[in-house]
């Protein structure tokens, strides 16, 4: 019979005559499953949804009255919302290193980072009016004045928006090809963008289809990594 070393970083188990056992470790999953990965990005593809949900639930409190903003609840949805587009960059770079950053998954990558810029600016210049207006009228003309400027309602209000969305649609349906999210993940993603296109108040429900089609990614102990054989054969 062989003898085992405690020390040994791979320690076998013997299984029958002539035959063990290996227990890789994390690290060597991760080399061999390249779409794995680590719990910061796996946090960040919950957390970006989350933010994208608490902006919309806080969308709807702050318009019962009939009027969104100026106010607390307008800053702090925005502000949700400003938080949560750092998670989704954060996520989008995961993504792209998940599919080997090949060529449709860097495009998705850099598409949706040109939307993740465009929708700071805009989310920014809305909690700046927000600040110094007294009134909801005074802080629709302010952004008005914004918008007035040459390139800027077509680039951060009308295209730069989009992008968002199409970035995330090239990286799951990458991710999708190569099996590490489900076929439906890109349908879900094209579905929250056109449902919260066309009807703001359905950000909330667009945030849980996210959360769905993110799921194999950010769930723990879920995530392509852990459905690999924790045992590998040896002769």
């Amino acid at each position: 019979m062989s003898s085992l070393s405690p020390t040994d970083p791979q320690s076998t188990l013997g299984v029958g005559r002539g035959t063990t056992r290996e227990v890789p470790d994390e690290g060597a999953v991760r080399r061999h499953h390249p779409w794995s990965m680590t719990t910061t990005a796996q946090r960040s593809l919950l957390w970006g949804p989350l933010l994208f949900g608490a902006y919309g639930v806080i969308r709807l409190l702050d318009g019962l009255d009939g009027v969104k903003g100026p106010g607390l609840a307008w800053t702090t949805g925005h502000l949700c919302f400003l938080a949560g587009l750092v998670f989704f960059a954060q996520g989008f770079a995961a993504m792209r290193k998940a599919a080997g950053s090949d060529l449709w998954s860097s495009a998705g990558f850099w598409t949706g980072g040109a939307g993740v810029v465009a929708l700071a600016v805009q989310f920014s210049v809305d909690i700046t009016t927000g600040l110094m207006a007294g009134s909801h009228t005074e802080m629709a003309e302010l952004t008005g004045d914004f918008q007035s400027v040459p390139g800027v309602e077509f680039a951060f209000y009308l295209v730069g928006p989009l992008l968002f969305f199409v970035g995330q649609l090239l990286l799951t349906g990458r991710l999708a090809a190569l099996r590490a999210l489900a076929p439906w993940a890109p349908v879900l993603v094209l579905a929250t963008s056109l449902l919260t296109s066309a009807f703001k108040d359905l950000i909330p429900l667009g945030a849980v289809l996210l959360l769905l089609s993110y799921a194999p990614l950010w769930r723990t102990g879920v995530s392509r990594a852990s459905a690999v054989p924790s045992l590998r054969a040896r002769t």
